[in-house]
């Protein structure tokens, strides 16, 4: 029984999802312009996330290899 209320409560949270736009309250305004920007950013612009939140994947491939120096801390457990 306690399934399936947690299913049923699932299910319908599940359906609460919204699909218009977002837009801002029609009480509220958007954000001021931040200091140095020439006008106000719109929401879209707003929910883009910058560059540096998703940076580029990097794959450097190992051109050479060294050999490791000794280290005279690398001990074994006692």
């Amino acid at each position: 029984m306690k399934r399936l209320v947690v299913l049923a409560l699932g299910l319908t949270l599940a359906g609460c999802g919204n699909r218009a736009e977002l837009k801002p309250a029609a009480t509220a305004s958007l954000p001021v312009a931040p200091e140095g920007a020439k006008a106000t950013p719109s929401p879209g612009d707003l929910l883009k996330p910058p560059v540096q939140t998703r940076p580029a994947r990097s794959d450097d491939l190992i051109e050479s290899t060294n050999e490791r120096r000794s280290d005279k801390y690398d001990l074994p457990p006692r």
